[in-house]
């Protein structure tokens, strides 16, 4: 019991101190493939991330409802979105820390966002991508190449997918 609240209260006071980590200090290593990953639509219907990996480029957040750097990453990452619309895909894995699919499904419908939100409910893609906390960024190019990963609420997405489209 104690190892199963120990862990959680980690990753959120390793969250809250995340913006002084710098991009690539951490996490799945640049020029590295990803991992199949199991996650589920908030349907609960099962997918495996590399369903939408080497298509084209696409950037993977790790996310929370309850997350301060995720909020204070979200104007970029909506800017991004906006921005490279039709080139780069956008994906949201929701972590199973301190949440549910149906806390997730009720923060969308008051916060509603474009891109696909999934539910990592077995921990899986975390554990794929070696996620180290929550606003944890994921760049792939289009071949399915991590091209960057970042971590906390002031990343520059630009730079990080301009990486991708080379």
């Amino acid at each position: 019991m104690r190892a199963s609240v120990t862990a959680p209260m980690f990753l959120f006071v390793f969250a809250l101190s995340a913006p002084r980590i710098h991009a690539q200090d951490m996490g799945i290593d640049v020029g590295k493939s990803p991992p199949s990953a199991i996650v589920q639509r908030l349907d609960g219907k099962k997918v495996d991330l590399s369903n939408y990996i080497g298509k084209a480029p696409v950037l993977i957040e790790f996310w929370a409802t309850w997350c301060p750097n995720c909020r204070e990453l979200m104007p970029a990452l909506l800017a991004a979105e906006k921005k490279y619309s039709g080139r780069v895909k956008f994906l949201a894995v929701a972590v199973n820390i301190n949440q549910s699919p149906e806390r997730v499904r009720k923060y969308l419908a008051a916060h509603p966002l474009p891109h696909e939100t999934l539910w990592d409910a077995d921990g899986n893609a975390a554990g794929a991508f070696d996620a180290p906390a929550t606003s944890y960024v994921v760049v792939l190019n289009k071949k399915g190449i991590v091209a960057y990963t970042g971590l906390g609420g002031r990343q520059n997405l630009d730079a990080a997918i301009a990486k991708a489209l080379k």
